[in-house]
C-alpha cells in the first residue's frame, strides 16, 4: 500500500483551513523529564549558576556529504556560503517560490563535503526533496531521527549554559577552553573525551551546545553532571526548554508555506502525511480563513540579515522585489500583567471564560498567530506567549510594523479565537480578550 502523502491528506479532507485551523492537535512532549526540580528554579539557573539540556533526543540530524553538498544548500538557502567550511556553523532558512518561510536549521561543517543539518526537519526536509530530484553529487547517511534511547542515535548533543559555565568547562577540560568566537565551531575535552562544540548561548548567557559519539554520551553526562554539583548545576526539563526560544528571540513555530500554490504541489505529493509538515494545526486570532495568512517572510522572523543576493536561491526573486512596507521586524512583547491576571481570574469567576494561557508555554496548537494591533490597525501578528522569570512577565515574539518596532511602544494583542474557540480540542469555549503590550525592540538578550 502506497504511503500516503501530505496532498493526498489535503484532497482527502477537502477543506484546507478546517484541516489546519479546527482539525486534531498531534502536542510535542520532549523525550525527557518534564522537570527535574521545577520550571522556575530551572529559569533561575540561567543566570544564577549553570544549567544542563539534553538535546540528544528531540532534533532531526540529517548528515549529507558529497562534492555537490555546498552548491546544493546554496541554491536553496538564502544565506551565503562565501567562506564556508570546515569548523564552521551557520544557521540556515529556506523560503518557497514566493519568498515564504519553509524552516531553518543550524548547519554544522567538521569536514570538507560535509554538513550535518539539526533542527527541526521542516529545512532538512526541503534540502532531501532537491537531492532526490535535482542534478546533485549528494549522498546521505542514515538520519539521526528523534528518540528517547540515546543508543539509537549517532551523537548526542548536548548544552550547558550560564555564568558558570567556563568554570565549569575548565575544569573539565583540565584547563581553559580555547577562544571559540559566538557562533563559531571548536574543539575540547570533557575529561577523557573531545567533543566538537558550537559558541550558542541560547539562553543568552555563556555556554556551549557540543556534541559527540552516543556510545560515550551517558559517561560524558554523567561526568558535567558530577563536576557541576560545585557550581549548582541544573538540569533542564521539557517543560524549560521551549522558553528558551521566547528569551533567546528564536521564532520556533511558524506553518510552513508549503500547503498552496501550484508550484509546491509536487513538494507536498513527496511529503508523507505522517511527516512534521503533515502534522502541523495552526490557531490564534488570526482566523481570516485564508492558510496563506499564517506564512511568514524571512524579514518578519528577523532573518533579514541573512538574505544575501550574492547567488541565486530559490525565493530571491520575490524577496529582491519586497518592497520595504511589506518587511515587518521582529520585537519581543511584554504583556501587561493587569490583563494577564483578569485572563486567570476568569477561570474563577461567574462571567466571561477567557482562554487560559499554558505556563510556562502555550502547546494548544501548532504555530498559532495571533493580531497585533494599533488602535483597530492590524499591524502583525504575535506568536505563542511564554512566561520569563528573568522578566516576571509574559512575554511573546511577533512580526509588527517596522516603523513601530519602537522600544517602549503600546500596542494591542488580541488573545483567544473568535466565535467561542475553533473546533480543536486542546482549546477550551471562551471569549476573545484585548491585552495590552509594551514593544520590546530587542527581543535577543545577552546578559
Amino acid at each position: 500500500m502506497a504511503t500516503q502523502s501530505l496532498q493526498d491528506k489535503i484532497d482527502a479532507h477537502g477543506d484546507l483551513w478546517s484541516m489546519l485551523y479546527d482539525g486534531p492537535v498531534h502536542r510535542f512532549e520532549f523525550p525527557v523529564k518534564p522537570e527535574f526540580s521545577n520550571w522556575i528554579d530551572e529559569q533561575i539557573a540561567w543566570r544564577t549558576s549553570v544549567i544542563f539540556q539534553n538535546m540528544s533526543h528531540h532534533m532531526t540530524d540529517v548528515f549529507l556529504r558529497g562534492p555537490d553538498v555546498i552548491r546544493l544548500l546554496s541554491d536553496l538557502g538564502i544565506n551565503s556560503f562565501e567562506g564556508f567550511g570546515p569548523m564552521q556553523a551557520k544557521q540556515y532558512v529556506v523560503c518557497n517560490y514566493d519568498g515564504q518561510f519553509i524552516g531553518d536549521a543550524v548547519l554544522f561543517c567538521e569536514e570538507e563535503n560535509a554538513v550535518s543539518i539539526v533542527g527541526k526537519p521542516m529545512a532538512a526536509n526541503w534540502v532531501r526533496y532537491h537531492a532526490e530530484k535535482g542534478d546533485y553529487d549528494v549522498e546521505f547517511e542514515p538520519i539521526d531521527r528523534p528518540s528517547p534511547n540515546l543508543t539509537d542515535r549517532k551523537r548526542f548533543r548536548f548544552q550547558v549554559q550560564g555564568p558558570k559555565a567556563d568554570e565549569l568547562f575548565a575544569e573539565l577540560n583540565g584547563g581553559a577552553l580555547p577562544d571559540i568566537p559566538f557562533f563559531k565551531m571548536g574543539r575540547f575535552k570533557i575529561g577523557p573525551h573531545e567533543v566538537v562544540a558550537l559558541n550558542h548561548r541560547m539562553s543568552g548567557f555563556p555556554g556551549y551546545e557540543f556534541w559527540g559519539p552516543s556510545e560515550v554520551g551517558a559517561e560524558v553526562r554523567d561526568l558535567i553532571l558530577e563536576a557541576g554539583k560545585k557550581y549548582d548545576l541544573t538540569q533542564i526539563g521539557g517543560r524549560t526548554y521551549p522558553v528558551t526560544a521566547a528569551v533567546s528571540g528564536w521564532v520556533g513555530s511558524i506553518l510552513p508555506a508549503i500547503f498552496t500554490g501550484d508550484k509546491m504541489r509536487a513538494y507536498r505529493e513527496w511529503l508523507p502525511a505522517a511527516s512534521a509538515e503533515g502534522r502541523q494545526a495552526i490557531g490564534g486570532s488570526l482566523a481570516t480563513g485564508n492558510v496563506e495568512d499564517f506564512y511568514r517572510t524571512p524579514y518578519d522572523l528577523g532573518y533579514g540579515f541573512m538574505i544575501k543576493f550574492d547567488h541565486d536561491f530559490i525565493g530571491r526573486e520575490a524577496l529582491e522585489a519586497m518592497p520595504p512596507e511589506q518587511k515587518r521586524k521582529k520585537v519581543r512583547l511584554i504583556w501587561n500583567q493587569e490583563d494577564v491576571v483578569d485572563i486567570y481570574a476568569s477561570g474563577f469567576s461567574g462571567g466571561d471564560r477567557y482562554k487560559k494561557i499554558e505556563l510556562p508555554v502555550g502547546n494548544y496548537t501548532v504555530a498559532p498567530c495571533d493580531r497585533v494591533l494599533l488602535g483597530e490597525e492590524d499591524i502583525g501578528v504575535s506568536y505563542y506567549p511564554a512566561y520569563s522569570e528573568t522578566d516576571r512577565a509574559c512575554i511573546s515574539l511577533a512580526s509588527i510594523r517596522a516603523d513601530l518596532a519602537i522600544e517602549g511602544q503600546e500596542l494591542t494583542l488580541i488573545w483567544g479565537e473568535p466565535k467561542g474557540g475553533s473546533g480543536k480540542p486542546t482549546v477550551e469555549r471562551h471569549v476573545q480578550k484585548t491585552v495590552r503590550v509594551i514593544v520590546d525592540a530587542k527581543p535577543i538578550k545577552r546578559h
